[in-house]
């Protein structure tokens, strides 16, 4: 009776031995499975985590609203410069703050007029890819106001007040000129908040432009009324930047936030290979 109960146990203790290493088996080949998707290249996060935005004149950074929290629940740190739009020197030394926290990799994002800030304050070691959303792109030792005589494309409708500066700030002219697919009561309140633009800071020049060093891109938005279309698509040839092309207004950050924030996705894994 003793070796029968004793054979009992033993096979009892075989079968559960055997379970064990199934189970062990089973839970190597699933970390193995793990560990192939994760190894991915279509699955594989961006070694990039930084997105710094930069926004235009008549606006401030509370416009990238929209883009952060879309950006943010993909898992990006996101950080809007203010610009002050004093000039091109002090907008760039804001931007080059903000670069200076990082930690790590940056994509650098600029807005129309911050296309000017980018392609000197993407010089910075830490920024590996330059984002130009309906922006001005200027060349080395170029001012913005040279560029757009350069390309025949100058800026008009717009006087500077008794101190210089540049507004935008009547509600029906903002939403014409900046967000005409953009409800008119947001459109209202964009006008409310918009920052003027000291005139002077368009003679400011580019020392040496980033864009001839680091891969960029460039969002072309087909219904502006504030940057011509083609004009921006003139640039972006000039800089050899992929051109992605956003049905919007100038600012599409409002108008197609989710369309904009999968951009910037984009570019960020791209600028990680």
């Amino acid at each position: 009776m003793s070796q029968a109960n004793d054979s009992t146990r033993f096979s009892s203790q075989n079968a559960s031995a055997r379970q064990a290493r199934n189970w062990k088996q089973q839970l190597l080949a699933l970390a193995g499975v793990v560990l192939t998707l994760a190894s991915t290249p279509g699955q594989a996060a961006p070694a990039i985590r930084n997105i710094v935005l930069v926004h235009g004149a008549f606006a401030d950074g509370s416009s990238w609203a929209p883009v952060i929290s879309r950006l943010q629940r993909l898992g990006y740190h996101v950080t809007a410069v203010q610009n002050p739009l004093t000039s091109l020197a002090d907008d760039v030394a804001a931007t080059e703050q903000v670069l200076q926290r990082q930690t790590g990799d940056v994509l650098l994002v600029g807005h129309s007029w911050a296309g000017a800030v980018i392609t000197q304050a993407g010089n910075a070691a830490n920024v590996k890819g330059l984002v130009y959303l309906s922006a001005l792109v200027p060349d080395n030792d170029e001012s913005v106001s040279e560029l757009l005589t350069r390309l025949q494309a100058p800026m008009a409708g717009l006087a500077a007040d008794a101190h210089g500066m540049l507004w935008l700030d009547q509600p029906a002219r903002f939403r014409q000129v900046m967000a005409a697919d953009v409800p008119l009561r947001q459109a209202r309140l964009l006008a409310a908040v918009q920052q003027p633009i000291a005139s002077a800071s368009f003679g400011g020049k580019v020392g040496h432009a980033a864009w001839h060093d680091k891969p960029s891109w460039y969002v072309h938005t087909t219904q502006d009324q504030a940057l011509p279309p083609a004009v921006q698509l003139r640039m972006a040839g000039q800089i050899g930047a992929t051109v992605w092309s956003v049905p919007s207004s100038h600012l599409s950050m409002i108008s197609h936030p989710a369309t904009i924030a999968s951009l910037l996705d984009r570019a960020a894994r791209a600028a990680s290979r």
